[in-house]
């Protein structure tokens, strides 16, 4: 009973937290940045993503960046997309 209890607990959160998972052991995640915020910069500090923006002027684009992990051994290597939405008028 305790063994199928552990296999459920282990099951949902592997399946339920992608994006922190991605972080941790590889695989995809994807961020929408709020509507009208610019990319300036993207740092890690512990285990926490931090990324800086700042408002879009007018003459600025959306933009989508991508970030990839590359491990000493290519085992566990990750990808965080950003996406940029710009104000529509």
């Amino acid at each position: 009973m305790k063994r199928t209890i552990l296999v459920l607990a282990t099951f949902v959160t592997l399946t339920s937290c992608q994006n922190i998972m991605a972080r941790h052991y590889g695989g995809t995640e994807s961020i929408d940045l709020p509507v009208g915020e610019k990319l300036v910069n993207v740092t890690w500090e512990g285990q926490d993503l931090w990324y800086l923006t700042r408002p879009m002027s007018n003459k600025d684009s959306a933009v989508t960046y991508q970030l990839h992990e590359q491990s000493n051994y290519g085992v566990l290597q990750g990808t965080i997309t950003l996406k940029e939405t710009k104000f529509q008028y």
